[in-house]
């Protein structure tokens, strides 16, 4: 695996600590909160505007990493930050401070993403980007996965000893930010952090970007209305008739072959073309959703989140690799922090949006009109034309074959958080 570089390992390890540092403590999330006196107004406020400040933050900092050229102090300095807010969390019990701790978590998020999305940019070619993103992908995921398994293991031995998970969630987000300052710094001696520019300056590329940019977003972000909290697939997994700890067990299994999967799913973006998996992956949406309208055995419950982490394998974080090969170098944190910056905004709508659907017409509407909207963003992507890479436009030879240059990212944009919101549901309501 010559294309998987030292930089590519660093940042692999850095997300599978960072990850199981954080997923360590979605799970307890809501009922730590209750226990301190959180109500469910307040916790949803919390969470809101943690998520907001997150997206904003993601392309006010990618901004600033490219029009500084550095990308490694925001990578340090935004791991750093979410592992400082785990142990602060369990310090104090005040709203306030609890609230500055979990925006602190987000922020940091916010910080990094766009610089270290543009790192593992660089490090691969046009031949090997599925490879180095799926790689990136699957150590990201296999956290997600540890994560939760080692916080039901502590709280089977010591029922209820929160705060102390806290405290050892902060050790694997050390690891992560000293294992960070190994990363290869570059060469430009300029303070990212003195250059001045407004907080929404980054909206402007919407404008200045390219148009392939403006269509491939634009399909992007309606999908990311209609791609609601999973949430909603746990509540329906609930109701099924599965017990609390086999839905932990169903997205835990979700989470599972999501890893497994995202790199072998990144060679075969590298060999057939990021279009056609991402398509076919639009297609296993659909019909996830559709089989959650019909079906409620267990057994088809298993094979449709069997399906549903094939589907995250293929397009999870497909946008930003489609977004590298349409954007200039210069500008690769820039397009990729506004593009989460607007699917943030996107993704809080759209559990709002499936909330209201399923209130008032049932889980099988709701899931019915997602399976829908998925079908004709089938449609819509099939439509766009074949895109060659900005870059390699510019300057490679005329060898060049497009069909070698479409790798794509393979990240989970949705992680064990939505156990949080499943959790807080169902341990503060029911």
């Amino acid at each position: 695996m010559k294309y998987i570089t030292r930089t590519v390992w660093i940042l692999s390890v850095v997300s599978l600590f960072t990850d199981m540092s954080s997923e360590m403590l979605y799970p307890i999330m809501p009922i730590y909160l209750k226990t301190i006196g959180f109500s469910i107004v307040l916790i949803g406020v919390l969470e809101g505007m943690a998520e907001a400040i997150a997206g904003l933050s993601k392309g006010y900092f990618g901004k600033l990493s490219d029009l500084s050229g550095r990308r490694v102090p925001f990578v340090q300095l935004g791991y750093a930050m979410s592992s400082l807010s785990k142990p602060m969390m369990a310090m104090f019990t005040y709203p306030l401070w609890i609230f500055f701790a979990r925006a602190l978590d987000r922020f940091g998020k916010g910080v990094r993403t766009g610089a270290r999305d543009a790192i593992l940019s660089d490090e691969a070619t046009h031949e090997t980007k599925g490879k180095v993103f799926g790689f990136h992908r699957s150590m990201d995921t296999l956290g997600a996965v540890i994560g939760p398994l080692l916080a039901l293991v502590y709280l089977y031995y010591y029922p209820e000893d929160y705060k102390t998970l806290f405290f050892l969630a902060f050790i694997p987000g050390l690891l992560a930010v000293i294992a960070s300052f190994y990363i290869k710094k570059e060469e430009s001696n300029i303070n990212p952090f003195t250059i001045k520019t407004s907080f929404t300056s980054f909206l402007n590329y919407w404008k200045s970007g390219p148009s392939a940019y403006r269509k491939l977003v634009f399909g992007l972000l309606f999908f990311t209305l209609f791609n609601s909290s999973d949430i909603f697939l746990l509540l329906q997994v609930k109701q099924a008739g599965f017990d609390d700890s086999m839905v932990i067990g169903v997205y835990i299994f979700y989470n599972l072959i999501y890893a497994l999967f995202a790199f072998p799913m990144g060679i075969l973006a590298d060999h057939f073309g990021l279009k056609v998996i991402f398509i076919l992956g639009l297609g296993l949406f659909a019909f996830v959703y559709l089989g959650m309208a019909i079906f409620t055995s267990q057994t088809m419950i298993f094979v449709l989140f069997f399906i549903y982490g094939l589907y995250a394998s293929m397009t999870e974080g497909i946008a930003k690799a489609w977004i590298t090969n349409i954007t200039e170098k210069k500008d690769t944190a820039t397009a990729i922090g506004t593009f989460t910056g607007l699917q943030s905004i996107c993704a809080m709508l759209a559990s709002s949006l499936t909330g209201l659907l399923w209130y008032q017409y049932g889980a099988g509407t709701a899931f019915g009109i997602t399976a829908l909207a998925a079908c004709c963003l089938v449609l819509y992507f099939s439509s766009l034309p074949r895109a060659k890479p900005f870059r390699l436009q510019l300057f490679c030879s005329q060898n060049y074959n497009p069909h070698h240059s479409l790798g794509f990212y393979l990240y989970p944009n949705l992680h064990f958080a939505s156990m949080l919101n499943f959790s807080g549901f169902k341990m503060l309501i029911f």
